[in-house]
C-alpha cells in the first residue's frame, strides 16, 4: 500500500463529488488537505462558490470524515483481521509522510 491506494481513494471520493455535481467544490476542498502549497482560504473558497465560510468549512469537515471512511474501507480489503485496520493505517502515514 502506498500512493496508490491514497490516490484510489482520492479518486472514488472525486467521483462521488461528480456523481453529486459538486466537481467544483470537490477542486476546492482538496486544496485545504494538508501539504498542499498555496492552500486558498476558507474565505475566498466561500465566496468563490457563493457559500458562506461556515459552510465552507462544514463541507470540508464532511470531505475530510468521507476521505477516513473511503481509506479505512480499502485498507480492511487488505488486511487478515478489522483490527489490524487501524495498524495499516499508521503505517500508511509514516509512509507518506516519510515520501513526501
Amino acid at each position: 500500500m502506498g500512493f496508490d491506494t491514497l490516490g484510489h481513494v482520492f479518486g472514488q471520493l472525486a467521483g462521488e463529488y461528480r456523481k453529486a455535481d459538486k466537481a467544483a467544490l470537490f477542486d476546492w476542498l482538496k486544496q485545504l488537505l494538508p501539504d498542499e502549497p498555496g492552500a486558498p482560504a476558507q474565505a475566498e473558497i466561500a465566496l468563490k462558490m457563493g457559500m458562506t465560510e461556515n459552510a465552507v468549512n462544514q463541507a470540508f469537515y464532511r470531505f475530510r470524515r468521507r476521505y477516513q471512511t473511503l481509506l479505512r474501507e480499502e485498507i480492511a480489503h487488505t488486511v487478515a483481521v478489522p483490527k489490524d485496520v487501524e495498524d495499516e493505517l499508521r503505517h500508511l502515514i509514516q509512509y507518506y509522510e516519510r515520501n513526501l
